[in-house]
């Protein structure tokens, strides 16, 4: 059972490493296609590469400046780096251009080092 679990994860590995290079690909040739960097962004996200994701959801910020999702993936992005500060920034511009499912930010973990910051509570309350 254990050599299946390490198969799949290999699996899940190369898989991973063949969409990233596809979509790498693509943000190069259409820099401008929103889905495909998006789509990176989070895959890269998700594979632990938090700066290559900033930067990736620093060129959706300015493809999208009035995009709340947008804006939340960037407050996530900070926050796993360890910026705070630009953290609730862009979480405060993702609340005042929209986003509002304050269910998920309880419980994203992306959030988890903001959590205790006042400013945090701040944003749920003005949520409802």
């Amino acid at each position: 059972m254990e050599q299946e679990q390490r198969f799949q994860k290999k699996l899940q590995q190369i898989g991973e490493e063949f969409s990233l290079g596809i979509l790498h690909t693509e943000a190069v040739r259409n820099p401008g296609n929103v889905e495909a960097l998006s789509e990176y962004a989070s895959l890269l996200t998700r594979s632990g590469r938090y700066q290559e994701g900033l930067e990736v959801d620093l060129r959706l910020a300015a493809l999208r400046p009035t995009d709340p999702y947008v804006h939340y993936n960037l407050a996530c992005s900070y926050a796993m780096l360890g910026d705070k500060e630009k953290a609730f920034e862009q979480l405060e511009k993702s609340v005042n251009l929209g986003y509002d499912d304050r269910e998920f930010l309880l419980t994203d973990t992306d959030l988890t080092s903001l959590r205790e910051d006042p400013r945090f509570r701040r944003i749920l309350e003005s949520l409802g």
